[in-house]
């Protein structure tokens, strides 16, 4: 099995910052990029933030904190990321920005069988891999929020990624970084999302028609489904933007109504109120 052990993380918001610690916390190289200075800084500040909360909750030691930072460095060049054996893109959830960022990739990378992967929630990783000239090393890496706690990684490769690119990836994530891998088909949605969204939206209509309050759907799915959180609260931890674009991509390959976004999220969204990350959605937040 090939190893990997020079990391690059294209985006550095909630999803990037995460899969970079769990990799600079795994012992790996990690280089981060971002747009520019300032979406840097937030997320290097990001990265600070949550190693001390592990430090502090006593998931890790002082050494181990310490050791983690200096594994990890940042960039704002994607060309300083050339010498990477993969590179994780996690950049926002749009088909022409992540295709974007695969083309410039393709170019950058000087090793020819280094790999791309995307942290994409629901694109088809195939109309990702169709911008570069190296398909075969093009695999889908989903992981889950919050990044260092969710154990479960959703890899998809397409028709074309080479079998030992899947192979290789697998035995990475299982093996260095200590996840559960579930292969999943290159469909919008892959398998848990083709499951949770449906639930998802079909709550905001049931919130929107005033079958309930919020408080009592997530309470109904607590406690009568055991849930660990209801789904109105899930959407607001997953961000009504991020859920937005999940059931569009979805709506738009399958064309089925209970992928369509209701018309309560996309308002919600046109105002801002996307939830933990803005400090309102379904529910405020102080922070």
């Amino acid at each position: 099995m090939r190893e990997f052990s020079r990391i690059g993380v294209v985006g550095c918001g909630l999803m990037g910052s995460g899969i970079a610690q769990v990799c600079a916390r795994a012992g790996l190289d990690v280089m981060v990029a971002e747009r520019g200075a300032e979406a840097l800084a937030a997320g290097r500040t990001r990265l600070i933030a949550s190693l001390d909360r592990g430090l502090r909750a006593g998931k890790l030691s002082e050494e181990e904190r310490d050791a983690t930072l200096r594994r990890l460095s940042y960039t704002s060049d994607l060309d300083a990321l050339a010498d990477r054996d993969l590179v994780v893109e996690a950049v926002a959830e749009r088909r022409d920005v992540k295709a974007s960022v695969f083309a410039r990739l393709d170019r950058v990378l000087t090793g020819r069988d280094a790999v791309i992967a995307s942290n994409t929630s629901s694109i088809p990783i195939i109309d990702l891999a169709a911008a570069t000239g190296r398909p075969r090393h093009v695999v889908g890496v989903h992981f889950f929020n919050p990044v260092p706690v969710q154990r479960l990684v959703e890899v998809i490769p397409t028709q074309l990624t080479a079998p030992e690119v899947t192979a290789d990836v697998t035995a990475f994530i299982e093996g260095t970084l200590g996840k559960t891998v579930v292969l999943a088909r290159d469909r919008a949605g892959f398998v848990v999302n083709a499951l949770l969204v449906p639930y998802l939206v079909s709550a905001v209509r049931m919130l929107e028609s005033g079958v309930a309050s919020a408080e009592d759907i997530d309470t109904g799915m607590v406690l009568g489904c055991a849930h660990p959180m209801g789904p109105l609260r899930l959407l607001d931890l997953i961000g009504l933007d991020t859920a937005l674009s999940i059931a569009e991509s979805m709506y738009e390959e399958f064309k089925e109504p209970l992928y369509a976004p209701p018309p309560l999220l996309r308002r919600m969204v046109a105002a801002g109120a996307v939830g933990r990350k803005a400090g309102r959605g379904f529910y405020t937040y102080v922070s």
